[in-house]
């Protein structure tokens, strides 16, 4: 029997051809291990660290290679297809540049990103595991996970890391609505595809040690993704695919975020999320801060009663910031 695996696209019947335009961080860095024609987008994190460019642990990837940490140099370094580092977190799949396939014109996402309609916050982001996917043979993949949920009531309270993810993620599904939009969730760079591993124990040797890198980077905090240590503009980019980023935008939503202002235009966004499989957007459910752990995990979730408060905020972002009314179409 045959079984369709297209992508959970807003209107699957007027999504005529695919498409690998998305906006979305990039974590390209170049590396001397990688192609030498890499770019740094960010120092943050060095993905190196998480990646097996020996094969001690694993025992094949698909021709491509690892995708991140530099890429793949190509032979003799490597003997993958040649590629500059891709590393990647999508927040919205855009497909192609043609409407009639169901994409968005390239001049109306730029006009828009740049409009001030979708506002952009300072992006620090954090590593939060790392694991395999549910393909077969699965990918792998480096997750950016909220490990709690905002608190809807002390909205003075720490926001999560990676909030601003779902904050900008949801600000764009709310504005553009063309038949090829999806993201491919969770939040996750990947890091190589097709992998298999020597043994079980080859398997958990590896993911042991980059449980032990994702707690260092923990240990630090979230980090904004900026090219150099004087820089102040960790954005987000549109990109032809995941090889190309043509257009960069930066931060137009700056800190602090702990006004009461700021507070209840984040939450706003954060209230909701989209459920792929019923194509629509559904109240947000998020895990307790783990706190303590011998306490089973209960599921936080946005608050009905205050759910039409928050979204009063959430038509124009700029216009709710200038007391103006205004709803985004649902």
């Amino acid at each position: 029997i045959y079984q369709s695996v297209m992508p959970p696209v807003l209107k699957p019947e007027s999504s005529k051809i695919d498409g690998n335009a998305f906006l979305g961080l990039s974590l390209a860095r170049k590396s001397d291990r990688g192609h030498p024609e890499s770019v740094t987008h960010q120092i943050a994190f060095d993905l190196n660290d998480v990646m097996d460019r020996s094969y001690e642990y694993m025992s094949s990837t698909n021709d491509d290679g690892f995708l991140i940490g530099g890429g793949e140099p190509g032979a003799p370094k490597s003997y993958k297809l040649p590629a500059k580092d891709s590393a990647n977190v999508e927040l919205m799949h855009i497909g192609t540049y043609n409407p009639e396939w169901g994409g968005i014109s390239e001049k109306e996402i730029i006009e828009v990103m740049k409009s001030g309609k979708i506002l952009i916050p300072q992006i620090e982001v954090l590593p939060t595991k790392v694991q395999l996917n549910g393909d077969s043979p699965p990918e792998l993949e480096l997750r950016f996970d909220m490990p709690w949920g905002p608190d809807f009531v002390e909205t003075t309270s720490e926001l999560p890391p990676n909030w601003q993810l779902r904050f900008i993620h949801n600000q764009l599904f709310k504005h553009f609505y063309n038949p090829s939009r999806y993201c491919p969730s969770p939040f996750h760079v990947t890091i190589a595809r097709k992998v298999e591993f020597r043994s079980e124990q080859h398997k958990e040797a590896y993911f042991s040690m980059c449980e032990a890198v994702v707690k260092k980077w923990k240990l630090a905090g979230p980090r904004p993704l900026n090219a150099n240590p004087v820089d102040n503009k960790s954005g987000i980019w549109l990109f032809t695919d995941r090889t190309k980023p043509t257009h960069f935008f930066p931060p137009n939503f700056l800190p602090p975020y702990n006004t009461e202002e700021k507070r209840q235009i984040i939450l706003s966004y954060l209230t909701e999320e989209w459920d792929e499989k019923t194509l629509s957007w559904v109240r947000a459910e998020y895990p307790e801060k783990e706190i303590p752990t011998s306490v089973k995990q209960k599921r936080r979730v946005a608050p009905v009663e205050e759910k039409s408060h928050f979204m009063e905020w959430c038509g124009n972002p700029i216009e709710a910031l200038l007391g103006v009314s205004g709803r985004a179409p649902t």
